[in-house]
């Protein structure tokens, strides 16, 4: 089950975070639509992190069901299933994370205090922990007073669906640290091991990382969309949807987005409500276009999700390396600043 490597893996870190979901170092791989399937989160969690199935990815419970159990068959170590909300009733969803023995649920999007409240009652003697994504000190506050163990503080660089907040990272962590008293996961802009020192800096206890795990080995992301982000600058990402209140960052790449970009143009020249803005965007956004470019590798004609931090993709490493180079990385930008006060 464990991949050989040449060079000995880093000791286990030790944090609130690590403590939390019983982890050897605090690196999670986010909840990908359309790509977080059992083969990336179990690699994942084999190589020492937190590794996640995402309910997105599957069309009814037990489809999700079965691929719980194929990665339960992959690593005996902890993983979370992600629960993005607002889409479709995510009660049987979580029903099945439960009677399978997830050991983490994230709450994305909306409201968490269904989940939360669906966790607390199981019934179950070891409920899994739960972690709710915000991106202010508001909705981490709130997380908090409903029982949520943890926050992912996501800032304005993150790929994919955002908050309308454009708070960055290095400024929205150190806040959320000083609002709640849970642990705190920083994310947004976060590709290697330095990100992490820094986010490990400003109060964190781990760090979350979506953009980085879609170019490793092992995510089902075609090949097509893996070498784009190797090949991206810092400034080839850009916002769509923000006429339609969901402000969300991809890669700029190809005629459909520019596409979006130019249709938003006009909706916000002319003033369109959200409702209008969804109706005109709706054709161009849909998940089965996102599918178009991510999984079929076609992508002049759908759009790909990326972070602004995906100039600092160099390679596609399997997830193994990737989270072992971090924590090296991470110790030796760690140990750079403290050389600085000596």
């Amino acid at each position: 089950m464990a991949e050989s490597t040449s060079q000995a893996a880093p000791p286990p870190m030790h944090t609130r975070i690590t403590e939390l979901f019983g982890i050897r170092y605090p690196i999670v791989q986010g909840g990908l639509a359309h790509l977080s399937f059992s083969g990336l989160a179990a690699a994942v969690s084999n190589a020492g992190g937190l590794g996640q199935i995402g309910m997105a990815c599957f069309a009814t419970p037990e489809e999700m069901r079965e691929d719980i159990r194929r990665l339960k068959s992959l690593t005996t170590q902890p993983f979370g299933v992600n629960f993005p909300l607002g889409h479709i009733p995510v009660d049987p969803f979580v029903d099945v994370a439960l009677e399978e023995g997830a050991h983490v649920i994230s709450i994305t999007a909306g409201n968490p205090e269904g989940v939360l409240r669906q966790v607390a009652s199981s019934g179950l003697t070891s409920p899994p922990k739960t972690r709710v994504l915000v991106a202010g000190t508001r909705a981490a506050r709130k997380a908090q007073d409903l029982g949520a163990d943890a926050v992912i503080a996501v800032g304005y660089e993150g790929g994919g669906h955002l908050r309308r907040e454009d708070v960055g990272t290095l400024v929205l962590t150190p806040k959320i640290v000083e609002t709640v008293g849970i642990p705190v996961l920083a994310s947004g802009g976060i590709m290697d091991g330095r990100g992490m020192a820094a986010g490990m800096a400003l109060g964190a206890d781990g760090v979350e990382l979506g953009t980085r795990f879609i170019a490793t080995q092992e995510c089902v992301a075609h090949q097509h969309y893996k070498e784009a982000l190797v090949a991206a600058t810092e400034a080839d990402t850009v916002i769509i949807e923000r006429t339609m209140g969901r402000p969300a960052r991809v890669l700029r790449r190809g005629p459909l987005v520019e596409r979006i970009l130019a249709t938003e143009d006009e909706l916000t020249r002319r003033g369109a409500s959200r409702e209008e803005a969804f109706e005109a965007l709706y054709p161009f956004i849909r998940g089965e276009v996102n599918k178009v470019a991510a999984i079929e590798g076609r992508l002049d004609e759908g759009f790909i999700w990326a972070g602004e931090g995906v100039g600092l993709i160099k390679d596609i490493p399997t997830a193994r390396e990737l989270i072992e180079r971090m924590v090296r990385e991470a110790a030796s930008a760690a140990g750079r600043l403290h050389s600085l006060f000596g």
